[in-house]
């Protein structure tokens, strides 16, 4: 039965998209107690909201701090000089210490999220994007939100457990 992305997914559907980003290690048999179903019928759910392009990945969630980047900051970026802003874009595919990094709307071109080992480390990382860009640079002191499940109809709900401490980020 293949699955047909347009039509809505329903509240069994939304329970297990619910289930996976609190957790997304759970086995199918817990995962099926947890919305009534058998594991087979989950792992097929699961397989078709794959196949649909709702579920994109799975990631690590890491402690940067405790692999070596205790730093995490936001970089805003305008393309400058000769380098238009599509090359910028490009441009931060190559850098490392770039977690992700988002075109925009407004007086900006690009946000980044980065993580480095220490302010001289972060002043390196400037001093390369101002050779092609002008930047302003916020440096994380907390993150009261870090990863928001995304509800049934698409509504936000509350964390699946409480943030965890400065550092804690997506890989």
């Amino acid at each position: 039965m293949a699955f047909v992305p347009e039509q809505p997914l329903d509240p069994t559907d939304l329970a297990i998209l619910r289930e996976l980003q609190a957790n997304a290690r759970m086995t199918y048999s817990e995962l099926g107690r947890r919305v009534a179903l058998t594991p087979p019928a989950v792992a097929e759910r699961v397989r078709r909201l794959e196949e649909a392009g709702v579920i994109v990945g799975y990631r690590v969630q890491l402690d940067l701090s405790k692999v070596g980047y205790p730093i995490l900051a936001f970089v805003r970026m305008r393309a400058a000089g000769d380098l238009s802003c599509l090359e910028l874009g490009e441009q931060t595919r190559s850098i490392p210490e770039i977690l992700e990094c988002h075109r925009v709307t407004g007086e900006d071109s690009y946000i980044a999220k980065v993580a480095v080992r220490s302010v001289e480390h972060l002043q390196e990382l400037i001093d390369r994007l101002n050779s092609y860009s002008e930047t302003i640079t916020s440096i994380v002191l907390s993150s009261p939100v870090t990863a928001r499940v995304v509800d049934s109809e698409g509504a936000l709900a509350e964390e699946p457990a409480p943030a965890p401490r400065r550092g804690v980020r997506s890989a």
